[in-house]
């Protein structure tokens, strides 16, 4: 399932669209809150029951991207997107069975574990094929595909919504939305596997520097490195402060505001979340297509050296100013998304493009980890703030302060980045071979 190499002449720009329509779709990961209520009434499940198969999907999406980023390197773009349209597609259609049936751990099975493999496949497929294509801009060209994972949800949050609205929200209607989603998914990430093209043996046409141009380095190589560590770090430190305000978002404006004259009403809360959605998406693209102008080294300060700025805003003076506050948040939910879009024209700055995507795949590990650690950090001190009879903004105080100490850290570690040492390298004729056997393999 090689995909065709790119006929001269071939448009580089019918790239992104590809890698968009497979992000796009796999982005509705980020609009499961909207089937946790009708989950919860149907089914009779708690709050933590009902959040099980995302949490398992993001789980997933990180093992699966590090398990399977070599397959995708040696197998290509198409196999990739193939592989997350035939996974993503089935965890719905098992999750409509499961919710026809009422069983609920065909929905945990289904769009957690077979969906979230889907997931980390998916996000992956596209990288190393877009930085081929675009070794002049390869944040702005990753920026392009990931911006379509954090916008996902702008598109599947009310067309979900409007779904359950008119099937209903009982375990039939859930399942017929669960059904229409897999159906329609398939179709639009089919569009992506059709029209993915890689790039001849020699470079694109007015695309500037080889992309093999440098060192390069293979991604079990790449793990043994420190730079590969400090950035698992910065990506870590990065994404567990953006989740930390993401996943406790309406719930936290209104308790900031709660003690005041004016209270955050539900509708405002749900704008506020929408907000921040269009913050993380722009941020994928605006942020990443910056970092081809200064340098992934110097946007990463900016991620992590005014993310901390703006948390300590938040702290000591959100609770007084709603603009200062709602500002302060999209500046860092839109650090989150570039972060995410960044992180793999770095790793093509540090390790090459000879298997970038294995090594994206691999450091994508520290999404999952953040996954659980941003939630746990704010959810856990807000409820023992609030069982030491504390409300409003002081349930959050010592979170903000934690989220601070670990951009700190994730600071320090981007400071701590040097070029790999040239022991790491892949020798020269052998990354010729290997190169040119892969593209035989493709034609």
């Amino acid at each position: 399932m090689s995909p065709p190499v790119a006929p001269p002449g071939w448009s580089r720009w019918l790239v992104p669209p590809a890698a968009l329509s497979v992000h796009l779709s796999i982005g509705q990961a980020y609009a499961w809150s909207v089937f946790k209520p009708p989950l919860e009434s149907a089914l009779g499940l708690s709050g933590t029951q009902s959040a099980l198969p995302f949490q398992l999907g993001i789980v997933m999406l990180g093992l699966s991207a590090a398990f399977g980023g070599t397959l995708v390197e040696r197998n290509g773009p198409r196999w990739a997107m193939t592989v997350a349209l035939v996974c993503f597609s089935s965890g719905f259609l098992l999750s409509a069975l499961g919710a026809a049936t009422e069983q609920y751990w065909l929905i945990v099975l289904g769009y957690g574990f077979v969906g979230g493999i889907g997931l980390g496949i998916g996000y992956i497929s596209p990288v190393s094929t877009l930085i081929k294509w675009f070794p002049d801009r390869p944040g702005m060209a990753t920026g392009i595909a990931i911006m379509g994972f954090g916008g996902g949800a702008l598109i599947a949050s009310p067309w979900s919504a409007q779904m359950l609205e008119s099937f209903g929200a009982d375990s039939s209607g859930i399942a017929l939305a669960f059904l229409v989603h897999g159906l329609t998914y398939a179709v639009f990430m089919l569009l992506g596997v059709l029209l993915v093209r890689v790039p001849r043996t020699e470079k694109p046409v007015d695309s500037g520097p080889s992309v093999l141009a440098g060192p390069q380095v293979s991604a079990n190589q790449a793990i043994r490195t420190p730079q590969f560590w400090c950035l698992w770090i910065v990506l870590c430190m990065n994404v567990t402060a953006g989740i930390g305000i993401l996943k406790k978002a309406a719930p936290m404006i209104t308790d900031f505001f709660a003690d005041t004259s004016m209270p955050v009403s539900v509708t405002a809360a749900a704008g506020f979340v929408a907000l921040l959605s269009a913050a993380n998406m722009a941020g994928r693209i605006a942020w990443s297509s910056t970092s081809d102008l200064i340098g992934r080294k110097n946007i990463y300060r900016v991620y992590l050296g005014v993310g901390a700025l703006m948390y300590a805003l938040i702290a000591l003076f959100g609770d007084s100013s709603k603009p200062l506050f709602v500002l302060c948040a999209l500046v860092i939910l839109s650090f989150y998304g570039g972060g995410f879009a960044t992180v793999p024209a770095y790793l093509k700055d540090l390790f090459g493009a000879y298997q970038v995507g294995a090594i994206h795949g691999r450091l994508l590990t520290a999404w999952s980890t953040a996954g659980v650690l941003g939630p746990l950090i704010v959810n856990w001190i807000a409820d023992r703030q609030e069982e030491a009879g504390r409300h409003g903004a002081a349930l959050y105080g010592m979170s903000f302060v934690i989220m601070i100490g670990l951009l700190v850290v994730g600071f320090v570690a981007n400071e701590l980045v040097r070029p790999v040492h040239p022991r790491h390298h892949v020798p020269a004729p052998k990354e010729a071979a290997h190169v040119q056997r892969h593209q035989s393999e493709s034609a």
